[in-house]
């Protein structure tokens, strides 16, 4: 069995690109005499079906119906994408009109900026664009404030360099007056003012917790508070997704079950958080193909996602979501090069 494309005979590769690229077009088996003349290898219906034959011993192709026409397997894709990845396809898009875009965009929030490019993704595929919003990590301490709400609940207000404002409202252990917050507030901007959000947790465990008994009164308890709240920044994970309208066309995904499962995923994000972190790990551009992304919710669609980030620091992933026959050679090269931009962009700030 062939385990890479360029191990088929060159007749079978020409026929199961062309088998591809039709049914890829149109969504339904692709018959012998079709392929025989858009093949232009001057074949005969008859020696394509031999052809065709052989394919399907080899798990590459499979006919839905008796005597009908034949679709590509996974297993098909499967080695077409990894051919297309050793020799990637020139983007078909406007590659500066591209970086202005997410340049400017890049200058506004990370939802903003994740907003923009999964809108991007998905405009320019016609498919469902997904892209995790970038992490405040690496972002650096300005600012922290600390608001009394009621007995038991306070609300936390970080500042970053980058002008973000992160909210959240955290449950101390014990009521403070709103005296004591300005206090703790004021201790930890002076001690912490100007390190990395992705720091600041490992510095409040460490090294302040270590000197405890060094702090006067009860100051040590704003290191908890503290702690907690930005343990809340640096676990937020969440996605842009724009699109996901354009799935409900595609035929093999239509079925109302399938629809309702994918719409969950894009809802509550969480199966979608997880697939995306697999192409986080990932080198380069990753593909899953149907059943390969592990999860039943994707099973008939093809994922083609990658990292971005700066400084070699991941700090994100973007991609496409589309139907198993979805063009993968288009996609990915628009899924790579806006990779590339968005880490420009980023790192242009």
């Amino acid at each position: 069995m062939a385990e890479t494309w360029s191990e088929l005979p060159e007749r079978a590769q020409a026929l199961l690109r062309v088998l591809i690229d039709r049914y890829t077009d149109e969504g339904a088996p692709v018959g012998s005499r079709v392929l025989a003349r858009m093949s232009d290898l001057n074949l005969s219906p008859a020696t394509v079906r031999n052809v065709m034959a052989d394919l399907e011993d080899l798990g590459l192709v499979r006919a839905p119906h008796t005597s009908s026409g034949r679709v590509p397997t996974e297993l098909a894709y499967r080695l077409f994408v990894d051919s297309l990845l050793v020799a990637p396809a020139r983007a078909p898009v406007d590659a500066r009109r591209l970086e202005n875009i997410l340049r400017e965009a890049a200058q506004d929030d990370p939802q903003h900026l994740a907003d923009t490019a999964s809108n991007l993704l998905s405009s320019l595929t016609r498919y469902a664009g997904v892209v995790t919003i970038p992490s405040r990590a690496r972002a650096l301490f300005r600012q922290i404030d600390f608001v009394s709400l009621s007995p038991g609940r306070v609300l936390m207000v970080l500042v970053t360099n980058d002008g973000g404002v992160q909210n959240r409202i955290i449950h101390p252990d014990k009521p403070y007056t709103q005296d004591e917050l300005t206090r703790f507030a004021n201790f930890l901007n002076d001690r912490l003012n100007g390190q990395s959000i992705q720091a600041l947790r490992q510095t409040l465990v460490n090294e302040l917790k270590h000197t405890r008994e060094e702090i006067e009164g009860n100051l040590a308890e704003a290191v908890s508070l503290a702690e907690t709240a930005v343990g809340a920044v640096e676990d937020q994970a969440d996605v842009a997704v724009a699109g996901q309208v354009n799935l409900m066309g595609i035929d093999e995904l239509s079925d109302v079950e399938r629809m309702r499962r994918l719409f969950n995923a894009f809802t509550e994000k969480r199966e979608l958080v997880s697939l995306l972190d697999e192409c986080e790990r990932a080198q380069g551009v990753k593909i899953f193909i149907g059943r390969e992304s592990g999860s039943p919710t994707f099973d008939e669609c093809g994922v083609v996602g990658a990292s971005y980030g700066v400084d070699d620091e991941v700090v994100g992933v973007l991609g496409v979501i589309g139907p198993k026959r979805m063009p993968y050679d288009r996609v990915i090269s628009i899924v790579d090069v806006t990779s590339r931009l968005l880490s420009t962009a980023l790192a242009r700030q």
